[in-house]
């Protein structure tokens, strides 16, 4: 396996190119901060993006800034705090050196503030991407109001890499609140949290973050509100939780420490890390299958994507067992595990997939490790 870091966005499509005419399957390697696809065969050329690291432009006018995709996720909040301006992207391991602007984007991570912001394909301005063929594509625009065209930065946000490779990502950036105010709500029905839910999602709370937490029989509610008012707005929101059967509310001020755990406990190591999206009324079913599964349940309450972590062996009876209209994928897995990512059958699904990389990848020759046959 041989593993290339060009230095420039022409280098980077030259070797893309010459790996194609080959006929060599190509891995786009960002920090490696998420192991989620199979490993490279050994005849495989790795890309790595890691010294593609410059921030292209950062306007804080216009609140957007351009990265270049190996530019570690932590270097550019940094950054963008020396003017008061930060992405509203928090992806667990967002703060470990190795994760990169392009790897979030390529493979869609996120974290909490995906409650009012979005994950990164919601936040994503425009891209540069390379192709196989060699050519070096830009799509979209650093200026927010443009929405005109193709939406080829929708496109690569969770490509996975299977399309051509993340040269640099434009993106939308917020203002660094002032301060923050988490209050915490605990509850042992998963009916009673489902509604309590449901209710602070419509609430007019302006909530940053509205996260579940689940473990054998037992969870909460976390919601995060931000500002000048935060303190006054938090006790607004632990009356609303109170109102909704919630029990055990409790505010803190100083609330990096929760947070930190919630994104946490999307990774694992030694178990398997099923996302599980689907229409936010299921909930209540996630939070059974969890306890039928001795899954520990962390997810995005207002959004409907719950990060279930279980032994390897219940991923299938787990998945078999989801209400109709929900789909899961497994993230992490332990060494050696073995286990369907996408869980998607023949169909229309996978034609349609096959189409795209057509239209992006004729040769074939991007491929994660991911996709189902090998697309």
């Amino acid at each position: 396996m041989e593993v290339v870091t060009p230095e420039s966005f022409a280098g980077f499509a030259a070797s893309l190119a010459a790996a194609a005419s080959d006929g060599r399957s190509v891995r786009i390697l960002g920090g490696g901060s998420k192991p989620w696809a199979a490993p490279a065969s050994d005849d495989a050329l790795v890309l790595g993006t890691g010294r593609l690291d410059w921030t292209v432009e950062h306007t804080p006018g216009d609140m957007t800034a351009v990265f270049a995709a190996g530019v570690p996720f932590a270097r550019a909040q940094a950054e963008l705090a020396l003017e008061g301006q930060r992405l509203a992207l928090d992806p667990p391991l967002g703060l470990d050196d190795r994760a990169t602007i392009g790897g979030i984007v390529a493979t869609g991570d996120s974290g909490p503030l995906a409650h009012r912001y979005g994950t990164p394909r919601d936040q994503v301005l425009g891209v540069t991407v390379a192709l196989s063929d060699g050519t070096i594509a830009r799509s979209g625009s650093r200026v927010i109001k443009n929405v005109a065209g193709y939406d080829l930065p929708k496109l690569y946000a969770g490509s996975f890499g299977t399309l051509g490779a993340i040269l640099a990502v434009g993106l939308r950036l917020r203002a660094l609140p002032r301060a923050t105010a988490t209050i915490l709500g605990g509850v042992a029905d998963p009916d009673v949290l489902a509604g309590a839910v449901a209710y602070l999602a419509k609430a007019p709370f302006e909530l940053e973050a509205l996260d579940v937490a689940w473990r054998s029989g037992r969870g909460g509610v976390l919601a995060q509100v931000a500002g000048t008012a935060a303190t006054r707005r938090a006790d607004e929101v632990a009356f609303a939780m109170r109102d909704c059967g919630l029990g055990t509310i409790d505010i803190a001020d100083d609330d990096g420490e929760f947070w930190e755990r919630q994104r946490g406990l999307q990774r694992s190591d030694t178990r398997a890390v099923v996302l599980v999206t689907g229409p936010r009324t299921a909930l209540p079913s996630v939070l059974r299958l969890a306890d039928l599964h001795d899954a520990t349940m962390v997810g995005r309450g207002g959004v409907g994507a719950s990060y279930l972590t279980v032994d390897p062996e219940q991923v299938e009876t787990l998945r078999a067992a989801l209400p109709v209209g929900l789909h899961a994928v497994v993230l992490d897995r332990p060494a050696g595990a073995e286990l369907d990512t996408w869980g998607v059958a023949r169909g229309p699904e996978i034609e349609l997939m096959r189409a795209v990389k057509a239209q992006f990848d004729p040769a074939g020759v991007c491929n994660s490790g991911l996709m189902v046959g090998g697309i």
